[in-house]
């Protein structure tokens, strides 16, 4: 059974929605060309408070869409090279979201934010734009249940700037069998 997440999956906090993440499918449309891979890595980031967010320093345009309706995708360019999907969490106005790191399908594993980007054709057409069939990208509940012992809890990666905010673990990561 394949079931579309609604906007209400992703009205919670970016902790609850990132490690619920776990073992939904990223679903990526272009013209008539499908690909969907089960979510094996996400961050939570939130709020202004947290010194990792891109939302730390207030409201910009390239962070406006953290702001927007829960569901809303925030795709930013880094390094001058890579493209990050995020997924917004939480209220609307409260800047929330979650960085899928991860990816796999039966024969494929994609470790790595830009690696994902890259195989699934995800960009800054995609950023601003709300998750849906309508915008080629959504996610699925396919009817997976992941044990929370296969569910690692971990710091989140690169972040060494934000201080004790690095440290939080905030990074939740399928265990391979």
């Amino acid at each position: 059974m394949q079931k579309v997440l609604e906007r209400e999956f992703f009205d919670r906090s970016p902790l609850v929605v990132a490690r619920d993440l776990i073992g939904k499918y990223l679903v990526r449309r272009v013209g008539a060309k499908q690909v969907a891979f089960m979510i094996t890595e996400t961050e939570g980031y939130g709020g202004w408070h947290d010194l990792a967010s891109h939302s730390r320093s207030g409201k910009t345009t390239r962070n406006a869409p953290m702001f927007a309706e829960a569901g809303t995708i925030y795709v930013y360019f880094t390094y001058g090279m890579h493209w990050m999907l995020n997924l917004v969490c939480g209220k609307e106005g409260y800047p929330a979201a979650v960085l899928i790191r991860g990816v796999a399908s039966a024969s494929w594993r994609i470790s790595g934010p830009a690696r994902l980007t890259k195989a699934m054709g995800i960009n800054k057409d995609l950023n601003g734009k709300t998750l849906g069939k309508q915008s080629g990208l959504w996610v699925e509940d396919r009817g997976v249940k992941i044990s929370s012992r296969k569910i690692k809890r971990t710091p989140r990666i690169g972040i060494a700037y934000a201080g004790e905010w690095a440290h939080k673990p905030w990074r939740f990561v399928l265990e391979p069998n």
